[in-house]
């Protein structure tokens, strides 16, 4: 059975790669079509109905690239569609979320200092959270605020801040803005499913049926391409997140989070100021600066991390990790050679906070995290970084002795 936790984790390794593989993709495509869309120059010899133009050189060769507003008056040979890669993306995303926050609730996802939450009901306002929030963003810009596209940001700003605020009252601080994140996510790859390509889908078959293609289908499909490209820079922050405690396990997460947002914004915005001709607005790394500088000192005031569950009562199976036999053993070895940097106050020079908010200090800390100790110190050789603590083959032997001899019971 021990070997399901080795299993897991190249399951998740898999998963965690192609996310990483087709969000490179679908943010690679988006971005570069913002900078193409803004950067088109009209001119008068264009061919009817063409918008505008843009020469470009790379890999050797020029590009020569048109763009019909609504559409050409006869459909190409050829057509690529961008899709497939804001899809895999949000599937692959979706599995991740399963494998590390379904499947491991009690540790990820669940914070009984929070709310005390059943494993069913945490992942249940999860799932709904997700749907909940794309069914709300489309009716926004559905009514008649969505008239108006900066006016509908700041409406969904408000939102964005309003569920940065609800998830760190449900779920642990990590889990929190990972969902976020996927929150996020799910309303831009929705656009993509439910807006985007379907009015597409629509003009192409008015081209092909001979009809003149509506133009507001272009205009619909386009302001959702904008909001997506203002929320693109935040996504990756919060999915980037869990590898920092100081963001996500704070007091005050759900103001960084609302900050971040912030900062995403002031940053694209020079980019597409840039992309279009219209200047350099230096003043928004500025404003981004402070915006960070601001989260820095959310980050340590006051200086207690949260979202911890040092007194939460442990779960079955942790339970029966803090009663093995070889568990005395496997907790002198991981005080030994661990403790000193996952601690509340760490002493190993340089480290001032445990890393990624694990703590290592207590019977419970230990037994909760087996699984944690088993994959990076028992069965590899991950922790400790560079073997720093010169922790020896046999110790490494213990600690996979301790986890495997309590799930094969």
């Amino acid at each position: 059975m021990y070997e399901y936790a080795v299993a897991w984790e190249w399951l998740s390794f898999a998963a965690r790669w192609l996310h990483v593989i087709t969000a490179i993709a679908w943010i690679g495509s988006s971005f570069y079509f913002i900078a193409l869309d803004l950067g088109l120059v009209k001119r008068p010899h264009l061919p009817v109905g063409a918008y505008g133009e843009e020469w470009q050189v790379h890999g050797g060769g020029f590009y020569h690239i048109q763009k019909y507003l609504v559409a050409p008056a006869q459909m190409p040979e050829h057509l690529t569609w961008f899709k497939w890669e804001s899809y895999m993306t949000w599937l692959s995303g979706f599995l991740m979320l399963a494998i590390v926050y379904y499947a491991g609730a009690d540790l990820f996802l669940i914070d009984s200092h929070v709310i005390e939450l059943s494993q069913w009901q945490a992942i249940g306002l999860s799932v709904a959270s997700l749907g909940v929030g794309w069914i709300i963003y489309d009716q926004l810009c559905k009514s008649p605020i969505g008239k108006n596209t900066w006016g509908l940001m700041a409406v969904l700003y408000a939102v964005l801040v309003a569920m940065a605020w609800g998830y760190t009252q449900v779920f642990t601080g990590r889990a929190a803005f990972l969902h976020l994140g996927a929150f996020t996510a799910t309303i831009m790859s929705a656009n993509v499913f439910f807006i985007i390509i379907p009015n597409q889908k629509i003009v192409v078959a008015d081209l092909i049926a001979g009809r003149t293609p509506d133009p507001k289908y272009g205009v619909i499909a386009k302001q959702r391409s904008l909001h997506n490209n203002y929320l693109t820079l935040p996504v990756i922050f919060f999915m980037l997140s869990n590898h920092y405690p100081l963001a996500f396990a704070t007091e005050f997460n759900w103001i960084i989070a609302a900050l971040v947002f912030l900062m995403g914004v002031t940053i694209r915005h020079w980019f597409n100021t840039t992309h279009a001709r219209k200047g350099r607005p230096t003043w928004t790394w500025l404003v981004t600066l402070l915006i960070f500088i601001a989260i820095m000192w959310l980050s340590t005031v006051p200086k207690v991390l949260t979202g911890e569950t040092e007194n939460a009562a442990l779960s079955p199976l942790q339970q029966k990790f803090a009663s093995n036999a070889h568990f005395d053993a496997a907790r002198d070895v991981v005080l030994s050679r661990c403790s000193m940097c996952h601690a509340a106050e760490p002493v190993w020079d340089g480290v001032n906070f445990p890393p990624k908010a694990v703590k290592l200090e207590t019977d419970r800390e230990i037994a909760a995290h087996a699984r944690e100790i088993y994959i990076q110190a028992g069965r590899s050789h991950a922790m400790p970084p560079g073997n720093i603590t010169e922790i020896s083959a046999e110790e490494r032997q213990l600690l996979a002795a301790w986890y495997e001899s309590t799930v094969s019971q």
